[in-house]
């Protein structure tokens, strides 16, 4: 199997209980970072360690040493999961039957590497699990069998990327069933439907407050646990304070004409914003350099008023 982050885990261990051979993990080499931390070794390695399958983990897959090494394992097939790395047509063709990818979206909707927090963040009520026959262009390659489920109304992206890694484990079991017992079939992706979900930067998180307070709400949920929604409390007696915001209740419609970012409510356990439609009810805030505070606790140290402004730096 091909993977490195925490959606793949479910899947391989779930393969590893199976009579499938699990010929090796190819993984993400592990890089130390800044601080003399040790490095984590992640859920996927930890697996292979108990299992004791090999463990391969290249800098780039597809050399040619890579693919040698590829070759050497015999597998019939590469089960690629939340690896990190995009295949090429040479790599793909190391094992028998090619590659299958488990994404986490309604292929061709949210083609990229963040699907579940741009399904959230658009407002979708229903994704799901599609497991692919690869070909060399991203997310591209025919369908073979998909798993849906409903988005929660208060679901974060952390939540619902769990409750995914867990389906994506079970449709990939019936794929391989279906592998087998050479009974797979695989329908053309409609390129016309195709949506993208590029990879989140840091700067998505900040709120942009003209935006309607439900946005604004999927935009908190869609963020966590990274790069997590924030934005500056405009403070008369200093400069703005940059606060990280937790979860979040709307109100719909337009019940204020105060200014979008305006706060228009202070009460004990919430500060409640002027969205372009709605207002948003701050429940939790975390001032930079410390930890989340519910609002009574932020408003113990910090006071906010009502006509104040949040809003970019």
């Amino acid at each position: 199997m091909m993977g490195t982050g925490p959606f793949a885990a479910p899947t391989f261990r779930e393969l590893c209980g199976t009579d499938h051979a699990m010929v090796a993990l190819v993984t993400k080499p592990l890089r130390p970072g800044r601080s003399r931390r040790p490095v984590p070794i992640g859920p996927m390695r930890e697996i292979a360690r108990e299992r004791g399958t090999p463990i391969f983990d290249p800098d780039d897959v597809n050399s040619a040493e890579s693919r040698d090494r590829l070759t050497d394992f015999e597998a019939d097939l590469l089960i690629v999961c939340d690896y990190g790395q995009i295949l090429s047509a040479d790599t793909l063709a190391t094992t028998r039957l090619g590659g299958i990818n488990i994404h986490g979206s309604l292929l061709p909707t949210y083609r990229g590497a963040a699907p579940v927090n741009w399904a959230i963040w658009h407002g979708e009520t229903e994704t799901g699990v599609s497991v692919i026959h690869m070909t060399p262009k991203l997310d591209a390659g025919p369908v073979i069998a998909i798993g849906r489920t409903a988005i929660e109304p208060e679901e974060t992206a952390e939540q619902l990327e769990g409750r995914l890694s867990e389906i994506g484990a079970s449709v990939v079991l019936e794929v391989l069933d279906a592998f087998k017992s050479d009974d797979v079939e695989a329908l053309p992706q409609d390129a016309s439907l195709a949506s993208k979900a590029p990879r989140l930067k840091k700067t998505d998180g900040l709120i942009n407050w003209d935006r309607p307070a439900a946005t604004i709400k999927n935009q908190v949920r869609a963020l966590q646990p990274w790069p997590k929604a924030y934005t500056f409390w405009h403070r008369p007696d200093g400069p703005p304070l940059r606060v990280i915001v937790g979860p979040v209740t709307v109100t719909d419609g337009p019940q204020t004409e105060a200014p979008p970012g305006t706060v228009v409510d202070v009460s004990g356990d919430a500060v409640a914003v002027a969205g372009a439609e709605g207002v948003i009810s701050l429940t939790s805030l975390q001032p930079s350099g410390k930890r989340m505070l519910t609002v009574a606790e932020f408003l113990r140290g910090y006071h906010v008023q009502v006509g104040e402004t949040f809003g970019a730096e």
